[in-house]
C-alpha cells in the first residue's frame, strides 16, 4: 500500500493495529483508522474499495429513471448471483443464469437475449453496477445538470454579466435599460448583427436568472452593501472576557428633539458596546453633530459607575440586581450608590474613519488610558457589526415608542413629525440613561447563551456575572486633571487683556504672570495650550508649567448658566438679524442670557403653547437666513440698539421685512 509517499507491507493485523513494513526493512504499528484516513492511502494492489451510492443524487432523478435504473439493477444481479434481489431462501437460479453450471458470458448472453440487447450492453452495465452501484445504471442524458441560461449564445451571458457589475454603483434601472445596454456592448465588441440575440422573453429570463442575490433592479442602498461585502469566510467577532473588544460608532437617532431656540432636530447618539456582554458601557446624545470630545469622554463615562438619580426605583440598583455587587463594592466603593449597569474597562476599541474617532483628541484619550485602538476597514460595516445592529434594536426597542419618533426611512415618517417633538436633549438623555439599565441590561440577549443550557438566553447583567467571576474586576479611576486632558485644545495667546476665543475673552488674576510671555513651545511659536469643552464655553483651562488654570468668561455673570459653541453661534446670528453687531461681545451676551433663559424652562407642556413656541422660533430662523428686500424703513422699524436686545424677544421686532405675515403663516401650519 502507499503511505506517507511510500510503499509498505501489510505485515499483521491486530484488531484496529497495522503493522506496516517499508521497503528499507522498517516496520510501523498504525492505528487502521489514521492509516485508512490518511491522505494519499492507495492500495498497490488488489481490488478496489466499493463505493457507496450518491443518495442525494438518486433521490433528485425523475421517478421513471429511478425505476428503470432499479430494474437493470435487477437483471444485472441476477447475472452476477443468479439470483434476482430479494429472492426467497431456497429460491433455485433459473438454468441459463445458474453459476453452478453457466460461466459469467454464458448468463450475460442469455441476459442479453432475453432483454433484446447486446452483450456488451450487458457487460458495460455489469461492469459499472460493480463500481458504481445503482447509480452506474442510471441513462445519464437524465441526470445532466441544467444550464440556467439555456442555450444563449456565452457571449450574450458574458455581456449580462458585465452590464450587471456596472449596475453596482449606478442609479436603479430597468430591464429594459439593461437589454440595451447588452445590445450596444456586443455591437461594439462584434459588430452589429455578429452576436445571435435571445428573443425578448428569454433575454428577460437570462437576465432574472443572473440578478438572483444582486438587487439589481432594487435598492441601490443594498445592492452597493451586497458588492462590498467580503469574499472570505464570514467569522463571528468573540470575545472571552469584559472590555477585551468595545466597539463604538455614531448614528442619528430616529427622533425628533428640541434645540434651546424650539427648533426640531434629530439627535446624534454615540454608543459603547463591550462584545462578551453585550452591554451598552454609555451612550451620548449630542443635538447638532458628534464631536471629537464627545467620543473621548464617552470612554471616561465608561469607567464610572452609572449613579441613582431621583426619582428612579429601587429596583435599578445595583444592589437589587444580578451583578455580584457585594464583591464589586469591596474592591471599588463608588459601587455603594450604584445603578445596575456593569463598568468595563476596554482594553480595546474598535472604530470607523469617522472625523470624530480618528481625531488627535480621541486618540489621546485612548493612548492615556492604554486602550489600543483598531480601525474598521472602509465601507466594511462588518468589522464592527455588533455596535451596528445594536442601533436597529435600540430603535425598536426605544426609540419607536417615544413623542416624536420619525422612522428608520423617510418612507416610513409619519405626517408633521417635527410638530410631535416635546423632548429636550437633556431630558432625552435621562430616558435613554434609565432604559438601558431597565430595558436593555435586564432584557435576554439572543447571542448570550449559557454553554450548559444553550436553549437559555442571558441578559447582559447576567453574563458579565458570570463572566467577571472568572477575569476579575480591576477599577480604573480617574482624577480631575485626566478629564481636563479628553478635552479638545487650542493654542492661544494670553494678551494684557486675557485670552479670545471666538469673539469672546477669558480672564483672571491667575494669568497674571503668564501676559504677553512666551509659553517655551518653539513649535507653536509661544502660544500657550488651552483646552475648552465644546459644550460648556463659559471656561477654558489654560496649562502652565505650575498647574492648571481655569479662566472663566469675563461675561458669564450675564449668562443663566453653561452654553455650548453651537449656542453661541445661534445667539450670534440672532443678533446679527436684529440690527445688532455680532462681534460685540456683550450683545451677543444678553441674546445668549434671553435664550439660555427660555430653554430654562423647558418645552411647553400645553399643546397650543408648544405649536406657539415652535412658529416663534422658526419665524426667527427664517429671518436670520433670508436677506430682507431693501426698502427705506419707517421709523418704528429701525433697530433700537442696545434697547431692544435687552428686552424679550416677540415676533414682530424679528420680522425684518414687512411681506411676511408671521400670523397668517402661523394659521397654515395649525
Amino acid at each position: 500500500m502507499q503511505f506517507d509517499d511510500e510503499e509498505y507491507q501489510v505485515v499483521a493485523l491486530a484488531g484496529t493495529s497495522v503493522r506496516l513494513r517499508s521497503a528499507g526493512g522498517a516496520e510501523m504499528v498504525v492505528l487502521l483508522p489514521h492509516l485508512l484516513g490518511s491522505p494519499g492511502f492507495a492500495l498497490v494492489d488488489g481490488e478496489p474499495f466499493p463505493e457507496l451510492e450518491p443518495v442525494g443524487l438518486l433521490s433528485g432523478l425523475p421517478a421513471e429513471v429511478l425505476a428503470a435504473a432499479k430494474q437493470w439493477e435487477r437483471h444485472i444481479v441476477e447475472v452476477v448471483t443468479g439470483l434476482p434481489p430479494g429472492a426467497e431462501p431456497g429460491v433455485v437460479p433459473r438454468p441459463e443464469y445458474d453459476p453452478a453450471t453457466r460461466t459469467v458470458n454464458e448468463r450475460a448472453t442469455a441476459k442479453a437475449n432475453e432483454l433484446g440487447v447486446t452483450s456488451r450492453t450487458v457487460f458495460i452495465r455489469r461492469r459499472r453496477y460493480i463500481e458504481q452501484g445503482l447509480w452506474g445504471l442510471v441513462d445519464r442524458r437524465m441526470a445532466r445538470e441544467w444550464q440556467a441560461t439555456g442555450r444563449v449564445d456565452a457571449r450574450v451571458v458574458q455581456a449580462v454579466r458585465d452590464a450587471l457589475e456596472g449596475e453596482t454603483q449606478a442609479s436603479t434601472g430597468t430591464r429594459s435599460k439593461l437589454i440595451w445596454k447588452v445590445t450596444k456592448a456586443l455591437e461594439r465588441d462584434y459588430g452589429p448583427g455578429v452576436v445571435p440575440l435571445p428573443g425578448k422573453t428569454t433575454f428577460y429570463r437570462v437576465i432574472d436568472v443572473l440578478s438572483t442575490g444582486r438587487h439589481s433592479f432594487g435598492s441601490a442602498v443594498t445592492r452597493r452593501q451586497l458588492a462590498n461585502r467580503p469574499d472570505g469566510t464570514f467569522t463571528p467577532t468573540i470575545a472571552d472576557r469584559p472590555g477585551e473588544q468595545v466597539q463604538i460608532d455614531s448614528t442619528p437617532l430616529d427622533v425628533m428633539v428640541l434645540l434651546e431656540s424650539g427648533v426640531a432636530v434629530r439627535a446624534d447618539l454615540t454608543i459603547a458596546v463591550d462584545v462578551a456582554t453585550r452591554t451598552i458601557c454609555a451612550a451620548v446624545l449630542r443635538p447638532v453633530g458628534t464631536k471629537a470630545v464627545d467620543a473621548a469622554l464617552l470612554l471616561a463615562r465608561m469607567l464610572v459607575p452609572e449613579p441613582m438619580r431621583p426619582g428612579w426605583s429601587d429596583s435599578l440598583r445595583m444592589s437589587a440586581s444580578l451583578l455580584p455587587h457585594g464583591r464589586l463594592m469591596s474592591i471599588d466603593a463608588r459601587m455603594e450608590v450604584a445603578a445596575a449597569k456593569p463598568v468595563i474597562v476596554p482594553d480595546g476599541v474598535v472604530i470607523d474613519g469617522g472625523k470624530v474617532f480618528i481625531s488627535d483628541t480621541f486618540m489621546r484619550a485612548c493612548d492615556r488610558l492604554g486602550i489600543s485602538v483598531q480601525k474598521a476597514r472602509p465601507r466594511t460595516p462588518t468589522d464592527k457589526a455588533i455596535v451596528e445592529a445594536t442601533f436597529p434594536s435600540i430603535n425598536s426597542q426605544f426609540t419607536q415608542f417615544l413623542a416624536g419618533h420619525t422612522g428608520s426611512k423617510t418612507d416610513r415618517r409619519g405626517h408633521h413629525v417635527e410638530g410631535q417633538a416635546v423632548w429636550t436633549v437633556p431630558e432625552l438623555q435621562d430616558l435613554l440613561d434609565e432604559w438601558l439599565i431597565c430595558g436593555w441590561q435586564h432584557r435576554p440577549h439572543d447571542a448570550l447563551r449559557d454553554p450548559f443550557f444553550p436553549q437559555r438566553m442571558m441578559s447582559p447583567n447576567e453574563k458579565y456575572s458570570a463572566l467577571v467571576a472568572a477575569c476579575g474586576y480591576l477599577p480604573l479611576v480617574l482624577a480631575g486633571e485626566d478629564y481636563l486632558e479628553l478635552l479638545p485644545v487650542r493654542w492661544k495667546t494670553i494678551n494684557a487683556y486675557g485670552i479670545t476665543d471666538n469673539y469672546r475673552t477669558y480672564n483672571c488674576d491667575e494669568l497674571g504672570p503668564h501676559r504677553r510671555e512666551h509659553s517655551g513651545i518653539v513649535e507653536k511659536k509661544g502660544l500657550w495650550e488651552v483646552h475648552y469643552d465644546p459644550y460648556d464655553l463659559s471656561q477654558v483651562f489654560v496649562r502652565t508649567k505650575a498647574a492648571w488654570i481655569t479662566v472663566p468668561w469675563t461675561h458669564r455673570a450675564m449668562v443663566s448658566g453653561p452654553f455650548a459653541d453651537f449656542t453661541w453661534n445661534h445667539a450670534r446670528r440672532e443678533s446679527a438679524a436684529r440690527g445688532l453687531d455680532d462681534t460685540n461681545e456683550t450683545a451677543v451676551a444678553r441674546v445668549l442670557d434671553e435664550l439660555l433663559t427660555r430653554a430654562h424652562h423647558g418645552p411647553a407642556r400645553d399643546p397650543a403653547e408648544r405649536r406657539d413656541r415652535r412658529i416663534v422660533a422658526r419665524t426667527k430662523v427664517a429671518a436670520a437666513t433670508h436677506q430682507p428686500p431693501s426698502r427705506t424703513p419707517d421709523k418704528q422699524d429701525e433697530p433700537a440698539g442696545e434697547q431692544d436686545a435687552a428686552e424679550s424677544p416677540k415676533v414682530s421686532p424679528v420680522i425684518p421685512f414687512g411681506i411676511f405675515d408671521a400670523q397668517a403663516e402661523a394659521e397654515g401650519w395649525l
